[in-house]
C-alpha cells in the first residue's frame, strides 16, 4: 500500500518575523555595486565639510545661543563645550562607521543594518525620519517669516502681507495655513532634483556667506565686551549649566549628514571622517566665540527672547550689524534644510535597494544620477506639514531620533569590532554566548543612562546618581575585559569600547532630559513601525541582492589589438 505523500510543515508567521527581524546585511558592499544604479561622486572634502557645517549651523547660532543664556547666564559657554563634547564622541564612531562601509548611503540605518539586525535598522530609520520630517517643516516655515520680514522693510508691504503668506495663520491649535514654506521647499527640491553638483554649489555659497557673516559679528563684538558682565559665570549654578547642554546639544546636529553622503564623495574612506570631525570643530568654535560675544555685551537677563544676538547689537548702537544677522539667518536656514532634505532622499534610497520601502524610492535619474522619486516624495511630505499644521506643536516631540540614532551608531561600533561576531561551537556550550552577553551590557548601559536622567531630572538624591552610573561603569568594564577586539580598516575611534559606552550613557541621559510627548511619541512610532515592518518590511526585504556573474571580454586599442576578461555582477 503507498504511503500518502506529506508536505513539510510550513514555517509559523511567529518563526518567519524572527527569522527575517533578525538577518544582518553584509558588511562589505554587495558585488553588484558597479552596475547597480548609483550615485555620482562629486563631492571633494571641503563639499563635505561644508555640507556638516551648512546642516548644523541654522538660525540656532543667531536664537538659541541668547535664550538659553537667560537661563544660565554667561556659563552656556559651558553649556556649548558639554554639548560639544558629547557630539565629538558620536562624531568619533560616525567618522569609523563612515570609513568602514564607505561606499554605501543610508547612514545610521546602514550601520544598525550590518552591525545588529533588519528590524533594528528600520526601527532606527522610522525614529530618523520623522524628525528629519518635522525638522524640514519647522525650519520651512521659520524661513517663509524671516522672508517675509525682510519684504516688510519694504514701504508698501509694510504690515500688508497676509499672516497666512508667511507667518503663519493658526486655527484649533493643531493647524495652520502658510503658503510661502511650500514654495521654499519646492524650489529646494528642485535644486536638490538637478543634480548633488547644483546643490553643493548652493550650499557652498550660503554656508560661506553665513560663516563669513558670523565670524564679522564676533568680531565686532568683541570690540564691544564688558568683562564685568560675565561675573557671576554661573548665576543659577551648574545645574543649569547641564540642564542648558541638553538643550543646546541639538544645536550641533548636523554631522551624520556627512555620512550619508558616503555615495557621493569621491574619496569616501579618507575625506568622510575627516568631514565629519571637521564640520563639527567649526561648529563647536563659532557657538563658543558667539557665547562669549553676546553674554559679555550684555548683561545675560537682558537678552531678548526671539532675536537676542541682533538686540544686543542693536543696544549697542549697531543696527547695521543686526541686518546682517538676520542675512545670516536666512542663509543658515536655507543650507539646514536644503541639507536637510538631502540626508532625508539617500536614507529613502536606501530602503528602497534593500525592499524595505517600495522600489520606487530606489530609482536614480539615469541623467542627472539623483533619486528624483525620494527627492520628490520628501519634499512633499514637508510641504504638508510646513503648509498645514502647526510645528510649533509636533516640535516637542522632535530629537527622539537623534539621539537614539547617535546611541546606536556608538553600539555599532563595539559591535562590530568584536573579534568573534558570530555564535561559535565554543559560545554554544555557554549558557550566554559572548556576543550576546556584550549586547545586555550596551543595553544595561542604555538602562543606566536613562535611570541617571530621569532621577536628575526629577531632583533625586545624589546616591541614586551614583548607583545608576557604577552599574553604569561596571557594565563597561565588563565589555572591555570580556570582548575581544579588533583593529578596523581607515579610521579607528580611539578608547572602544569606553568611549562609545560613554557616549551611549550621554545620549539617553539627555534624552529623558526630552518632553513627555517625545517619550509617547518613541512608544507609538515604534509599534506603527512594528506593523509595518510585519505586514510589509519582512516579505519584501533582500538584504544580500542574489547577482548572476558573467565573464565578459572586451579589447581595447594599443599598438596590438588585445584582450583581456574582467568579472561582471548582474543583480538578478
Amino acid at each position: 500500500m503507498q504511503r500518502p505523500v506529506t508536505s513539510s510543515p510550513s514555517p509559523s508567521c511567529y518563526s518567519r518575523f524572527w527569522s527575517s527581524a533578525t538577518r544582518s546585511k553584509p558588511i562589505s558592499p554587495p558585488p553588484d555595486s558597479s552596475v547597480r544604479e548609483s550615485l555620482a561622486r562629486r563631492l571633494g572634502l571641503f563639499d563635505l565639510i561644508l555640507i556638516g557645517v551648512g546642516a548644523s549651523i541654522g538660525a540656532g547660532i543667531f536664537v538659541v545661543t541668547g535664550t538659553v543664556a537667560r537661563d544660565t547666564g554667561p556659563g552656556v559657554t559651558l553649556s556649548f563645550i558639554i554639548a560639544g563634547a558629547s557630539c565629538v564622541l558620536n562624531a568619533l564612531c560616525y567618522a569609523e562607521l563612515a570609513s568602514r562601509l564607505p561606499a554605501v548611503v543610508g547612514g545610521a540605518y546602514m550601520y544598525t543594518y550590518s552591525a545588529f539586525n533588519e528590524l533594528t535598522a528600520f526601527l532606527v530609520f522610522t525614529q530618523l525620519m520623522l524628525d528629519y520630517h518635522i525638522g524640514a517643516a519647522s525650519i520651512a516655515r521659520s524661513l517663509a517669516g524671516y522672508w517675509v520680514s525682510v519684504l516688510e522693510l519694504i514701504p508698501f508691504l509694510n504690515d500688508n502681507i497676509p499672516s497666512w503668506v508667511g507667518h503663519g495663520d493658526t486655527f484649533l491649535h493643531v493647524f495652520s495655513i502658510n503658503i510661502f514654506a511650500p514654495i521654499i521647499l519646492g524650489l529646494l527640491t528642485v535644486v536638490l532634483c538637478q543634480g548633488v553638483g547644483e546643490s553643493s554649489i548652493l550650499n557652498s555659497i550660503m554656508t560661506v556667506t553665513k560663516v563669513i557673516i558670523v565670524i564679522f559679528v564676533i568680531i565686532v563684538g568683541s570690540f564691544k565686551v564688558d568683562v564685568a558682565n560675565w561675573s557671576p559665570f554661573a548665576p543659577n549654578g551648574a545645574k543649569s549649566i547641564l540642564t542648558g547642554a541638553t538643550v543646546v546639544f541639538f544645536a550641533y546636529v548636523g554631522f551624520d549628514a556627512v555620512a550619508n553622503s558616503a555615495e557621493e564623495s569621491k574619496r569616501p574612506q579618507r575625506d568622510l571622517p575627516l568631514g565629519i570631525i571637521g564640520s563639527l570643530m567649526i561648529c563647536v568654535g563659532l557657538y563658543i566665540a558667539v557665547c562669549l560675544v553676546i553674554t559679555g555685551m550684555v548683561p545675560y537677563e537682558h537678552l531678548g527672547e526671539e532675536a537676542p544676538l541682533a538686540n544686543a547689537f542693536t543696544s549697542k548702537g549697531l543696527k547695521y550689524v543686526s541686518v546682517l544677522i538676520s542675512c545670516g539667518a536666512i542663509a543658515g536656514l536655507t543650507t539646514t534644510l536644503l541639507v536637510g532634505l538631502y540626508v532625508q532622499s539617500r536614507l529613502y534610497l536606501g530602503l528602497g535597494r534593500d525592499g524595505l520601502l517600495p522600489a520606487i524610492f530606489a530609482k536614480v535619474h539615469p541623467v542627472r544620477q539623483t533619486p528624483v522619486h525620494s527627492q520628490v516624495w520628501v519634499g512633499l511630505i514637508a510641504s504638508i506639514l510646513a503648509g498645514f499644521l502647526n510645528v510649533r506643536v509636533l516640535s516637542h516631540v522632535l530629537s527622539v531620533g537623534s539621539l537614539t540614532g547617535y546611541s546606536v551608531v556608538s553600539a555599532c561600533v563595539v559591535t562590530l569590532r568584536w573579534k568573534d561576531n558570530k555564535t561559535s561551537n565554543e559560545d554554544s556550550t555557554k549558557r550566554i554566548s559572548n556576543r550576546a552577553e556584550g549586547i545586555f551590557c550596551l543595553v544595561a548601559i542604555a538602562c543606566c543612562g536613562c535611570a541617571t536622567g530621569i532621577l536628575f531630572r526629577f531632583g533625586a538624591s545624589f546616591v541614586y546618581l551614583i548607583i545608576a552610573s557604577l552599574i553604569a561603569l561596571s557594565a563597561g568594564a565588563t565589555l572591555y575585559l570580556r570582548q575581544a577586539y579588533t583593529n578596523p580598516p581607515g579610521f579607528s575611534c580611539p578608547g572602544v569600547p569606553i568611549l562609545p559606552s560613554i557616549s551611549i550613557f550621554v545620549n539617553i541621559f539627555l534624552f529623558a532630559q526630552l518632553h513627555y510627548e517625545a517619550w509617547v511619541r518613541f512608544v507609538v512610532l515604534n509599534i506603527v513601525s512594528l506593523g509595518v515592518y510585519a505586514f510589509y518590511g519582512q516579505f519584501h526585504a533582500k538584504p544580500v541582492s542574489p547577482t548572476l556573474v558573467l565573464l565578459v571580454k572586451f579589447r581595447f586599442v594599443t599598438n596590438d589589438w588585445a584582450f583581456s576578461a574582467i568579472m561582471v555582477s548582474i543583480p538578478l
